[in-house]
């Protein structure tokens, strides 16, 4: 018997499984509208954003540095744009094949594999590091069509530092180099608006005047927001905010001056500083051996720079802010003037100079005064006797010494405007009790004392500081501090800002003893120990001739350089001022193991001043006896320092005119140029 359904049942059941469904559907496409209610009004900033950052990219315009100058205008730092071929390691499965690969279609050196191992281990493996830099254009098509071989490896375009004179001035110019650990770690401790200005920078000053003013030279980073592609490559430009180059910065540096002083160095090792005594502004700051920075814009290569770290030497050491020296007997006009101020001796007192000093039962020596006799100050400083030093240094004490020479500027900072300047020892009690620790070695004896009058002992002191202690008495006893900055440029204005003087600092010494002592540094330049060099000048100067030791020499022993090493022989010094009535320039000068003061230093402050007051540049016969050491007043017919061919600002021959510089991307021309120099 067939069962007959029940269609009312079924039906109802149908409607409550719809209306259940229907239920559930309505359920979620609310869900679905508070979700996209959630997205759309809620979350739509956030989400916007988020969209948009992988849309588009912030990428940093890194700004061009900033020229730096002498104060005539040549450039002496600039830049130029290059292609460079980098490696992000971290996006490279094997760097070292990849690298092999590279070779076969751009050439690369085995100096390149060095530079870049050594920055792969100073720095992150998802930083972008160059392997080829400089690439030609050749080079630059061949890699683009095979870009896509090389997952993790770009080309990009990037400013490089040139330093156009080479390694003229390099101490003090300095160089740019690729920012370290070390470094970004101290610019963590920077404000977040210093910080922000470094986005993309990869270079920072490390030197000399390019790591003192690196906040004037950087310039400001801009920004431009850029469309991407799915493969992260920009599109187009959205919008942008332009970098502000870095000001150009100008030096109290005179490039010619700096080159004509270097090239009499020659080979030797030394120092030179030529202050202007009534502002500080630096004229020469030379240390020899040089380096070129250009080695380092890069990123220096292992094996030069084991040949500058490990080379005797120490071309890296800035002997002019950092070697410290004793300064033989031009410490002697110091301590004249000492003995007036403190009135410990008159200039008019007798002292009987036998040719030695007995003291405590030790004999000290007297060998650059070689005629002896009765000694007045004026005859004392002139013939260079040590007697009449050390009898004064013994009847002063070394305590009296320390506080007339310290506000001189001996053993102190004085200031200038790089870093790394070292203090010296201006030695006293105190400052022995400090130095040493044991107790006996503690105590002052008062042979120690007899030796500094004639600055031996423990003086030690740099050139900076003996050139600003002779410029104190170029000018009457008021103290300049020293500067090499002189002035910026602003990038956006073009106008150039004249930096202030620092206040001057008036020792208070009297006048009268002022020109006591410069009246007997008239008298060494025109018949003492250093007239012969100075002999037929255009001008009247004053100077003071130096005899280091560099090695301590038995009280019986006798000092014979033929007999020693060459890193043994005696230091050369020579101070000087000129003209000796209102003196424009004021220097210090030593040549290591040179000799006698007088044979190897004056005659290169002789030549200095020829061309800084009378614009007169050396013979080539005189330049290379100068060189050996051998000089004495000019030789050969002295040259027009105007007509000198490749001296720095001096226009080139028009027959040898040389092929264009790279076209420099850091600021529009200042103002008309005459070859490599730009005037105001």
């Amino acid at each position: 018997m067939t069962e007959l359904r029940n269609v009312e049942a079924d039906l109802s059941r149908f409607r409550a499984r719809v209306l259940v469904a229907s239920v559930v559907v309505l359920c979620c496409f609310v869900l679905l509208a508070l979700r996209l209610a959630y997205l759309q009004v809620i979350r739509h900033d956030d989400l916007n954003g988020q969209a948009e950052s992988n849309r588009t990219a912030i990428v940093p315009i890194v700004p061009n540095r900033g020229l730096i100058l002498d104060r005539n205008g040549v450039v002496l730092a600039t830049n130029y744009s290059a292609y460079t071929l980098e490696i992000t390691p971290a996006k490279v499965d094997n760097v070292d094949a990849t690298i092999e690969a590279l070779a076969r279609l751009v050439d690369i050196q085995p100096r390149d594999k060095r530079r870049f191992k050594k920055l792969r281990e100073e720095t992150k493996n998802f930083e972008s590091l160059p392997i080829r830099t400089r690439l030609t254009d050749e080079e630059v098509a061949k890699f683009a069509a095979q870009r896509f071989r090389f997952p993790g490896v770009d080309i990009k375009a990037r400013l490089f530092r040139s330093y156009p004179h080479g390694e003229l001035g390099s101490h003090v110019i300095g160089y740019i180099g690729r920012i370290n650990q070390a470094e970004k770690s101290t610019m963590e401790d920077w404000p977040d608006d210093e910080q922000a200005n470094y986005k993309g920078t990869d270079y920072i000053g490390k030197l000399g005047v390019e790591q003192s003013v690196e906040k004037q030279l950087h310039g400001h980073t801009g920004v431009e927001q850029v469309e991407t592609s799915a493969g992260g490559r920009a599109v187009r430009k959205l919008a942008s905010s332009p970098a502000t180059p870095g000001n150009t910065v100008m030096l109290s540096l005179d490039i010619g001056l700096q080159k004509l002083v270097e090239d009499m160095f020659g080979e030797r090792r030394g120092a030179l500083v030529a202050l202007d005594p009534k502002t500080g502004d630096v004229l020469a700051f030379v240390s020899k051996p040089t380096f070129d920075p250009n080695l380092f814009v890069d990123g220096i290569d292992t094996e030069s720079w084991q040949a500058l770290n490990e080379s005797i030497d120490k071309p890296l050491l800035n002997r002019a802010l950092r070697g410290t020296y004793p300064p033989g007997s031009t410490y002697k006009p110091f301590m004249a003037l000492a003995a007036l101020q403190t009135g410990a001796r008159s200039p008019t007192a007798l002292i009987n100079d036998p040719g030695f000093y007995m003291f405590g039962g030790r004999r000290f020596g007297s060998p650059e005064n070689e005629k002896g006799g009765i000694m007045d100050m004026n005859r004392a400083i002139v013939e260079s006797s040590n007697v009449y030093f050390y009898s004064l240094a013994n009847e002063m004490g070394v305590d009296a010494m320390h506080d007339f020479m310290k506000p001189l500027g001996f053993g102190q900072i004085t200031g200038i405007d790089i870093n790394g300047e070292v203090r010296g020892v201006l030695p006293s009690q105190a400052w022995k009790r400090g130095y040493f620790k044991k107790t006996e070695q503690q105590k002052w004896f008062a042979g120690e004392t007899i030796s500094l009058g004639i600055g031996q002992g423990y003086n030690n002191f740099t050139m900076l500081q003996l050139a600003q202690a002779t410029a104190v008495l170029a000018n009457n006893g008021i103290k300049r501090k020293p500067r090499l900055v002189i002035g910026t440029q602003d990038s956006v204005t073009r106008v150039m800002h004249s930096l202030p003087l620092a206040p001057a600092e008036d020792l208070g010494y009297k006048p009268e003893n002022v020109a006591i002592v410069r009246k007997a540094l008239v008298g060494v330049a025109q018949g003492g120990t250093s007239a012969r060099v100075f002999a037929g000048a255009g001008y009247l100067s004053g100077g003071k001739t130096g005899t280091a030791q560099a090695v301590s020499i038995a009280a019986k022993g006798k000092y014979n350089s033929a007999k020693m090493e060459e890193h043994q022989r005696d230091h050369a010094l020579y101070i000087a001022l000129a003209p000796a009535d209102d003196p424009k320039i004021a220097l210090a000068v030593i040549v290591e193991n040179a000799g006698w003061g007088a044979g190897s230093a004056a005659p290169i402050a002789r030549r200095a001043f020829d061309y800084m007051l009378m614009g007169q540049y050396p013979s080539e016969e005189d330049m290379a006896a100068v060189q050996k050491g051998l000089a004495g007043a000019p030789i050969g017919k002295p040259r027009k320092a105007a007509d000198v061919p490749g001296l720095p600002g001096t226009p080139a021959p028009a027959a040898s005119a040389p092929a264009a510089p790279p076209v420099s991307v850091a600021s529009r021309p200042l103002a008309t140029e005459t070859g490599d120099k730009k005037r105001f």
